[in-house]
């Protein structure tokens, strides 16, 4: 099984893909989602999204200024003001 992510600036679609997981700068402090994650929505603090392809694998990183998070069943969402 795996996440769908999506991430989503005001310009275009940066990103649309199934991975494994997701670690969120989120306001509260980071998050990582998972396949089968609660419902939830954050809102997201400047900061590195650290995307995982695989188990194990070495992270890809992607730096995002403010936003929105939304976990559902179709996956996680990052709306974000700006990619840096």
């Amino acid at each position: 099984m795996a996440l769908h992510f999506e991430l989503v600036t005001p310009e275009r679609l940066v990103r649309s893909e199934d991975v494994h997981m997701v670690v969120v700068p989120g306001t509260e402090g980071d998050f990582g989602v998972l396949e089968g994650h609660s419902p939830m929505m954050s809102t997201l603090r400047d900061g590195a999204i650290s995307i995982y392809a695989s188990a194990g694998a070495t992270p890809e990183t992607l730096t995002v200024s403010g936003g929105f998070a939304e976990v559902n069943e179709k996956g996680l969402t990052i709306l974000a003001e700006k990619l840096d």
